[in-house]
């Protein structure tokens, strides 16, 4: 593979030549696919390493995205069903998120660059320790508005919308509002990703090509990329790939 490192650069710098700065997506989704999958192809691998080479390849996107000019990017990090995994898995990527969001307050190129992270997600259903070090990542990027990093954690789409019906029925219920009121703008305020812009593009991993409950409502006039890379995997190459073909496309707001 390292034989190839040069080709590949010069591939990336043949894709980013025309990329178009001007129709750069705005926000970028990501559903990082493939972490398990990567351990099992590596052998005698733990999942919960295919998890931490996942936290780097997140960490590489990130420093593309900021070097391309992507002001948004949301990252589908552990939804409701994943609590369904074995409970060593679970207790493992509960300790991993723990670790990188309390390292969030301490990275320099947040600072640097200015980020603001925030989680999304029903946070109530995360054990004490993650929810704490939430709070301190949230609070030590919370005066940036230059770029955001969303983690979807403890997230289900369907949730999210039920979660948001039910705030709006109890306005409702209280007076508050009429049901004239009740439109997508109520809606879009009172989802998890409230005030955030929808994303222009959501890029899957690992071949599978389905959203798997992720920003069902946000999605809805999304342009969809699929990657055959496992998420560990993901060169930026492949990220580009993905840009090149969003720049490519007619965006049709309808059918």
């Amino acid at each position: 593979m390292d034989t190839l490192k040069p080709i590949y650069k010069i591939y990336e710098w043949y894709i980013s030549r025309n990329l178009k700065p001007e129709n750069m997506p705005k926000h970028i989704a990501i559903i990082m696919d493939g972490n398990r999958r990567y351990s099992k192809l590596m052998g005698n691998m733990k999942a919960i390493e295919g998890h931490k080479r996942g936290v780097n390849t997140l960490e590489k996107v990130l420093d593309w995205a900021i070097e391309l000019g992507i002001e948004i990017v949301t990252a589908y990090a552990f939804s409701t069903e994943n609590f369904n995994r074995s409970p060593d898995e679970v207790k493992g990527l509960m300790k991993l998120f723990q670790k990188e969001f309390e390292g969030i307050a301490k990275n320099p190129k947040i600072h640097k660059n200015k980020v603001r992270v925030k989680a999304v997600g029903n946070l109530d259903l995360l054990p004490d320790n993650v929810k704490n070090a939430i709070k301190i990542a949230e609070e030590a990027s919370a005066s940036y508005d230059k770029r955001i990093v969303n983690i979807a954690i403890g997230y289900d789409g369907r949730m999210e919308i039920i979660d948001a019906i039910k705030k709006i029925s109890e306005e409702y219920k209280e007076g508050k509002i009429d049901l004239e009121d009740i439109d997508e703008e109520m809606v879009n305020k009172n989802l998890y990703t409230a005030g955030l812009e929808d994303p222009n593009l959501i890029i899957r991993t690992s071949g599978e090509e389905r959203l798997s409950g992720f920003l069902l409502w946000q999605s809805s006039y999304s342009e969809l990329y699929f990657c055959d890379s496992l998420w560990p995997e993901l060169r930026k190459v492949d990220f580009l790939r993905a840009l090149r073909s969003y720049q490519e496309r007619e965006r049709r707001f309808g059918i």
